[in-house]
């Protein structure tokens, strides 16, 4: 089951803007870009181990990237990951134009979230856990729309049973979401701890 989406054009013009905006800025520093390629490789190996849930699920880091880089960088950090991912046959190439827009929006919210939260919730594991939680329940609505927008391909379910199989999808990802909550806590807090001038960049 696939989204008969732009597929890869919505995501180049998401990419596009994340590329002006970073040629706008200053000169983006050697950690920034170590930090963004350290996402991008535990991204990619992340989306290829499965979680014996349901019909084998997987983390996504959205939320680890979103709180370790801004989100124009996270933004090609994700298109890179979903281009590989295609690349080797995991999921089809029209699904980076599906995936690709829930990826930014989890970095996106990520970002925001951790650092709008830090003056009322002092110690990051719970402020990171939360954060993430949040993230990736946006994520879960944003892609149920798409799909509901978009429409489905490939399938003679009718809109009942579509939204049906969404739903357990949903709940799905929601279990997981607690998962990846606990493990991006745990994570986050421990960068911090050991190098403090990683993690929290302000909006």
């Amino acid at each position: 089951m696939y989204t008969q989406l732009g597929s890869v054009n919505r995501h180049i013009l998401i990419t596009a803007a994340a590329v002006i905006w970073l040629r706008n800025k200053k000169k983006i520093d050697t950690r920034t870009l170590t930090v963004a390629a350290f996402c991008t490789a535990a991204m990619f190996v992340i989306f290829l181990v499965k979680i014996p849930i349901s019909s084998g699920v997987h983390l996504s880091l959205t939320p680890f990237t979103g709180i370790l880089v801004d989100p124009a960088i996270g933004a090609c950090v994700v298109l890179v990951v979903n281009i590989f991912t295609a690349a080797i046959g995991h999921g089809r190439w029209s699904m980076i134009g599906a995936n690709a827009p829930v990826n930014v929006i989890e970095v996106l919210v990520a970002w925001a979230l951790h650092a709008g939260l830090k003056n009322a919730i002092r110690t990051t594991f719970p402020r990171v856990a939360l954060a993430t939680f949040v993230n990736l329940c946006t994520g879960n609505c944003a892609m149920i729309a798409i799909i509901l927008v978009s429409g489905v391909q490939g399938v003679t379910q009718t809109q009942e049973h579509v939204i049906y199989g969404l739903t357990q999808i949903a709940a799905v990802n929601l279990a997981v979401a607690v998962i990846e909550s606990i493990v991006t806590g745990f994570m986050v807090a421990f960068i911090e701890r050991t190098r403090p001038d990683i993690p929290g960049k302000k909006p």
